[in-house]
């Protein structure tokens, strides 16, 4: 296959295929690539294959010729508790649907040895519940609840190395969102749209934005970088006007961090990164659900959302090369919590309060110009426990969750 048809392909099947239900670093995806994932999403400094863009763009003209096709296997588990007086008393199970396959894939091409252009496809996060019992029937609604939201990126990408030490890049974020709900009648009534609230099949939206980043060799053993993607807008999701505030805004937030990787022996590489994303700027994600009883409508202008904070991330990976067919990879990440327990409500559909994850990897060179890599990561149980709005009585909502995923990529070295 030519490389142009390569390049065509990943486009036309990014457009096909959309990554369903991370909840990691929040609700974006804890890291991008399969190599990245084997060290907890470390990449900020450390580019490694051609979904480097995702992380930082400056990282493309380091990568060289390439193709990378990743698949990872992702199962998570979450629910919630109810407890106390009042009319949604239960335990529910929000694993309808539990097992997700997540694809992605990236090509990169070095016009020359200062310059390249690529493109990575990549799922920056999403959300989804299935309660087949549903935790709303008591208060008048019926069927199966729950939420799918899919966020799928194509990212053309310009890196340039400025000097010999510097590089720059910018990458085109072109994205596709997709959301549905179900099971949610109990909140027509508290919508400023009651037709768009619920049971409205899926909606699409999308958007353009950017993402800039920069890596700097401090020494040969010592590279830092930075990396900052500006909040992007949405056209809104009509079909639910009546449930995300700003009738159907769902905006992508602004994210932004630096990183540092230190050549620690010839074979052993350490990282970091430290990240920070915006929830709290994204009005249907970061209001809190308090207006709704104050008589703002669900979908009105600043109306109520989610409640999620603003999130800090700090993650840390190893890579050791063990020979020159083998090289092994560990980390670990933590995440402040998004969801306050007073917003534990609505986020029965959304319980992204994951905060820690261990990660392992492993490389095997094939041969000169092919690859395999593999990524798993198991994120920790958390639980967030929070009172129930006293509109609905009194007692505690606990959301709790925990996930697995194992992954695997193969690359080739054009």
């Amino acid at each position: 296959m030519g490389k142009n048809k390569i390049l065509v392909s990943l486009l036309i099947a990014g457009g096909m295929v959309s990554p369903m239900a991370h909840a990691t670093d929040g609700y974006f995806a804890q890291g991008y690539g399969m190599k990245a994932n084997g060290m907890a999403g470390v990449g900020i400094a450390l580019p490694q294959d051609s979904l480097a863009a995702a992380t930082n763009p400056a990282g493309m003209v380091m990568v060289g010729d390439r193709v990378d096709l990743g698949l990872t296997w992702f199962k998570p588990t979450r629910g919630a508790d109810v407890t106390g007086a009042n009319p949604l008393v239960g335990s529910y199970d929000g694993n309808g649907r539990s097992n997700f396959l997540i694809p992605e894939m990236g090509y990169n091409k070095m016009m020359n040895p200062n310059m390249s252009l690529g493109v990575s496809v990549y799922g920056n996060g999403g959300l989804n519940t299935q309660y087949n019992q549903n935790p709303f029937a008591a208060i008048g609604s019926q069927g199966n609840a729950g939420i799918n939201m899919t966020q799928l990126f194509v990212a053309p990408t310009w890196a340039m190395k400025v000097n010999d030490s510097n590089s720059i890049g910018v990458a085109l974020n072109l994205v596709y969102q997709t959301f549905s709900a179900t099971g949610l009648s109990a909140f027509k009534g508290m919508s400023s749209d009651p037709s768009a609230v619920t049971d409205n099949g899926t909606d699409t939206s999308t958007g353009i934005g950017l993402r800039v980043g920069w890596t700097g060799e401090l020494t040969p053993a010592l590279t830092v970088g930075a990396t900052y993607q500006p909040r992007t807008e949405m056209s809104s999701f009509s079909k639910y006007a009546g449930l995300f505030a700003n009738k159907g805004e769902f905006d992508i937030p602004a994210s932004y961090g630096v990183g540092i990787a230190f050549k620690a022996t010839p074979a052993t590489t350490i990282a970091a990164d430290y990240m920070t994303i915006k929830y709290s700027d994204v009005t249907s994600v970061g209001n809190t659900i308090n207006a709704l009883f104050t008589g703002v409508p669900l979908g009105a202008n600043n109306g109520p959302g989610f409640g999620w904070t603003d999130v800090n991330v700090l993650k840390l990976g190893v890579s050791h090369m063990m020979s020159d067919a083998l090289t092994v990879r560990a980390g670990y990440s933590h995440n402040t919590q998004p969801i306050p327990a007073s917003q534990t409500m609505l986020n029965i559909l959304a319980p992204g309060v994951i905060q820690d994850h261990l990660t392992f990897g492993a490389t095997w060179n094939v041969s000169k110009q092919n690859e395999i890599t593999f990524a798993y990561m198991h994120a920790f149980e958390n639980n967030v426990n929070g009172p129930i709005p006293p509109a609905f009585g009194t007692g505690n909502i606990n959301l709790h969750m925990n996930e697995n995923s194992l992954g695997i990529a193969y690359s080739w070295k054009l």
